[in-house]
């Protein structure tokens, strides 16, 4: 026990540079007291003393606005920064060196008694105010960002952002293939989305994003009836004529004049 309460103690200090003295650690820090009260009612939990492992996390909560299920397995040097609002559910199981912020939820998405919780990895991180929601997990060293929420699988070492969770990853091939298509459109719809977002480039590019599908459901079908024999009468749909790429910002001023 006082084992782990020295570990977690360096552990703050690796992961919180306000951190000064054990001596405020251990006083100060809810992070570190619901840990200690989480590891005393996980004992008596197992031992068969539910209630009063339930009456200790019920005070834990009280005192440092984090709950934390009895029967929540958690591994090693486990941070919580801040700490306010933090749920982690009964079924929930967190590995080794894993940091949650304050806000964050592990929580389930049924009713239905046995595995519903998340299983994070080694070296999670989940950012402040994020979801992650039900039977899943979350691969060793991945990043939750800041309210994310997220219901599928993560793999490790990846970082999941966006409601829903998205990989950052998809999110770049995604745009990739907007911004391809806006090219050949003649309009950049990322002038203004990249650092602000903007309601019109929004619009815009989910109009990217339908024609970009329609292309390739009309592409499909011309296949399978020209494999089926049938001969596509009429022209061929001709390509979008390059034409000078204007900035978001730039082309609503020229409607608006």
């Amino acid at each position: 026990m006082f084992q782990h309460l020295r570990e977690d103690m360096r552990t703050v200090f690796d992961r919180d540079p306000a951190a000064r003295t054990y001596f405020e650690i251990l006083t100060t820090y809810p992070g570190v007291h619901a840990l200690i009260f989480h590891r005393i009612a996980h004992g008596l939990w197992h031992f068969g003393a539910k209630w009063p492992a339930r009456w200790l996390a019920h005070l834990a909560r009280w005192l440092t606005g984090i709950e934390i299920h009895p029967a929540a397995q958690i591994g090693r040097r486990f941070f919580i920064d801040h700490g306010m609002g933090v749920v982690v559910g009964e079924t929930a199981i967190i590995g080794d060196d894993c940091t949650l912020y304050h806000g964050v939820t592990l929580g389930g998405t049924s009713w239905q008694k046995g595995k519903r919780h998340p299983t994070l990895g080694d070296g999670v991180v989940v950012g402040a105010g994020a979801k992650v929601l039900g039977p899943i997990e979350i691969g060793d060293h991945a990043r939750i960002g800041s309210n994310a929420v997220v219901v599928k699988p993560v793999p490790p070492s990846s970082t999941v952002v966006g409601v829903p969770g998205r990989l950052v990853g998809e999110q770049e091939k995604e745009a990739q293939h907007r911004e391809a298509m806006a090219n050949r459109m003649g309009f950049d719809a990322y002038g203004a989305t990249r650092e602000a977002p903007d309601p019109v480039a929004h619009a815009v590019n989910c109009m990217l994003d339908h024609i970009h599908i329609m292309e390739a459901r009309m592409k499909m079908m011309c296949e399978v009836m020209r494999e089926n024999g049938l001969e596509i009468k009429g022209n061929d749909i001709p390509e979008l004529p390059a034409c000078e790429i204007v900035s978001t910002a730039e082309g609503l001023k020229k409607i608006g004049e």
